[in-house]
């Protein structure tokens, strides 16, 4: 119970000012006419402006509360690294202990994690929010366990007592990282573009860590190249992309000995190559109704730079016209088969035969051209049936499909093959035109060059009595594609409904050009948040399982599960960020959670830099947990909270009100009494004398 004087004046206080001044001029008065009762005008006043005043005596019953002290414990992922779980458990469970020892003290504890978004340590944040839900005036301190690298420092409060910090980890630790400093999202395929990495050495760095570090350099999970490269340097790597799509480069430095973790010696930079033009070269043999399909399916495509040529006179040809009056231009066979053939991504010869236009000696470098990367498309005509045909040329032993010589003219409608249901080129052409019978709902062709298929070569479309219609092979680096029938435009014409003529070609065109999102075998994976959807394709049947090997080094098995022919999925939730490598058989991949390197790893050595003006502002302390934990004591506020092998915490004797009681000092009658007699008393002083 406490008590004190408080007033409740029954005027305006100016007002009683105003009476005081006259009561000062009164009594000023009597003084300089020497009157002998002066001073006990002077108390007469005094007791006036008392009623006025009205003092009473207030008494209040107050319930103390107990002081409250924070305890934030960091155990974000760099509080993972080397011994510091163990610091981190020892020095909380001892410091709460210590602090429930305390009188009337309690103890919050706060524990903070990573940010979902890979916004690191917001340590900060979550001792702003704990303030904010206790009292200030019962706060009597804040102790941090953690290792210093918070990650929105600017969002600490202002506390209003001691702030402590007990550092984890080592004052001789040291790490090395890796560092993408600038990647492009987009590439041009064919052009360089500069990667900008950056190998750097944090903390306490032995002499034996060496002032050069390897770095691996691999794509798509592909047998990794090696260099040699400085410590502490920035590094410029120009880079050529291998293929259109998502290209994922991975980089990575192996662990030195000592280093406090290897989670940031990897990094993945994902870059989606993009063709800047698409170089076309169309060889029509002759005239005919499907070639203007051709050119205006390959013209309608902005990204498409076509070269059309139509032997139009071939050179047996006579009929007398003199060669200056030809309007015709002659066919650059020199030029575009010998200067220029490796400028193309894609050659397709519609209904070519052999005439003498292009010698062997210029098949043969279309041959090479096949061999060493080039794509070539063969759109059959009757010719191939014949003398005439291309497979008579040095094309013959590498071409997918040998000519029996005979050519089915009837009509007949284009079928899926078993192994194009699987293919990633054909795969679901038919889903979206199936009629009630299971049989495409597209229009008839009506020619059919009978051929065999090499034993290699896949056969995704068939004719009648299942002949191949379109068949897929590789030669060397480059990939051959043979269609056998002239009667695709039938479908670009809309005859019987038509059918899906500009699908099947653009998905054979990328096909052509290695696009990894139509390769018959494939592993993919693509994240969504911490959601990993995992895409097994592959010719092949049976059940398929791929390992997936967190940044931690575990190693989880995750069956798939077939989805349509040829294709397997499975969704995969990673428990934290980083990288992860997948195989299925001879196939792997790998993909990034959030950064290959999360924000809590790139800064891992302890240090009490960013908070250390935190805390000298509340007279608190850093203290390494190395040294030992400290002890706690009380101390005033105003005063250093910290010293050698001690921490402080301020009493703040906080307390609850739980009754008021207000009583006058005197009644105002008293007060108007006691000046009335102390007047008269005045009065009758003077007048004796």
């Amino acid at each position: 119970m406490t008590g004190e004087v408080i007033f409740d004046p029954l005027l305006p206080w100016l007002l009683i000012y105003a009476v005081a001044a006259l009561g000062a001029v009164v009594v000023g008065f009597a003084l300089w006419r020497g009157l002998a009762g002066w001073w006990l005008r002077a108390l007469s006043v005094l007791a006036l402006l008392a009623a006025l005043a009205n003092p009473a005596f207030q008494q209040e019953d107050r319930a103390g509360l107990s002081d409250i002290v924070l305890l934030v414990v960091d155990e974000s992922a760099s509080q993972d690294i080397a011994d510091r779980p163990d610091q981190t458990a020892r020095a909380a469970a001892a410091i709460e202990a210590d602090l429930a020892a305390q009188p009337n003290t309690e103890v919050r504890r706060i524990t903070v994690r990573d940010a979902d978004d890979d916004g690191g340590t917001l340590l900060a944040t979550a001792l702003a929010e704990a303030l904010a839900e206790e009292p200030v005036a019962r706060i009597a301190g804040a102790i941090l366990v953690t290792d210093g690298q918070v990650h929105d420092i600017e969002r600490l409060p202002n506390m209003p007592a001691p702030l402590h910090t007990l550092l984890t980890g080592r004052e001789s630790d040291w790490d090395r990282r890796l560092i993408i400093k600038n990647a492009p999202a987009f590439a041009i395929l064919g052009e360089e573009v500069l990667l900008t990495l950056r190998v750097e050495d944090q903390g306490e760095v032995p002499s034996a860590a060496g002032n050069l570090v390897e770095l691996s350099i691999a794509i798509d999970g592909d047998e990794p190249l090696t260099f040699n490269v400085p410590v502490g340097e920035d590094l410029e790597l120009p880079v050529r992309l291998p293929h259109g799509g998502i290209n994922v480069l991975q980089f990575s430095v192996p662990e030195a000995e000592g280093e406090l973790t290897n989670r940031n010696n990897e990094a993945v930079v994902q870059i989606n190559g993009v063709r800047d033009r698409l170089r076309v070269l169309l060889v029509s043999g002759e005239p005919h109704a499907g070639e203007r399909t051709w050119r205006n399916l390959l013209k309608s495509d902005s990204s498409v730079d076509l070269v059309h040529f139509t032997i139009l006179r071939p050179p047996e040809k006579q009929d007398g016209v003199p060669v200056n009056e030809l309007s015709l231009i002659a066919f650059p066979t020199r030029e575009l088969f010998v200067e220029k053939i490796e400028e193309f991504d894609l050659i397709i010869f519609d209904r070519y035969r052999r005439r003498g236009i292009l010698p062997n000696i210029y098949i043969d470098n279309i041959r090479d051209y096949i061999a060493g990367g080039g794509a070539v498309v063969i759109s059959a005509g009757p010719a191939y049936a014949s003398a005439d045909s291309l497979y008579r040329s040095p094309l013959g032993d590498i071409l997918p499909a040998a000519p029996t010589g005979r050519v089915i003219e009837t009509p007949f409608l284009p079928r899926i093959s078993e192994l194009g249901e699987r293919h990633p080129v054909t795969e679901g052409l038919e889903n979206a035109a199936n009629g009630e019978d299971g049989a495409p709902t597209w229009g008839r062709w009506f020619r059919l060059v009978d051929v065999l298929p090499s034993p290699d070569a896949q056969v995704v479309m068939e004719g009648p009595e299942g002949r191949p219609l379109l068949v897929l092979d590789r030669a060397g680096e480059g990939r051959m594609a043979f269609m056998a029938s002239d009667h695709a435009w039938l479908w670009s014409r809309g005859y019987e409904g038509g059918g899906p003529q500009l699908e099947l070609l653009r998905r054979l065109a990328h096909w052509m050009m290695k696009e990894p999102d139509l390769e018959e075998e494939a592993l993919t994976a693509m994240a969504t948040g911490q959601s990993v959807t995992i895409t097994r394709r592959t010719l092949g049947e049976g059940p398929r399982e791929v390992e997936i090997t967190a940044p931690d080094g575990t190693v989880t098995t995750l069956p798939l599960e077939e989805t349509s022919p040829g294709r397997f999925t499975a969704t995969y939730d990673g428990a934290e960020m980083g990288l992860y490598r997948l195989s299925e058989g001879e196939m792997s991949a790998v993909v990034a959670l959030g950064p290959a390197a999360p924000r809590e790893f790139e800064e891992t050595i302890a240090s009490g830099a960013l908070l250390q003006s935190a805390v000298d502002a509340t007279r608190g302390g850093v203290v390494r947990l190395e040294d030992g934990l400290p002890d706690i004591r009380r101390v005033g506020e105003g005063r250093n909270a910290a010293g050698r092998g001690w921490i402080g915490i301020t009493p703040r004797e906080a307390y609850l009100t739980a009754d008021v009681r207000v009583s006058p000092l005197l009644p105002a009658w008293l007060f108007l009494l006691i000046a009335a007699t102390l007047t008269v008393g005045a009065w009758l002083r003077e007048g004796r004398r």
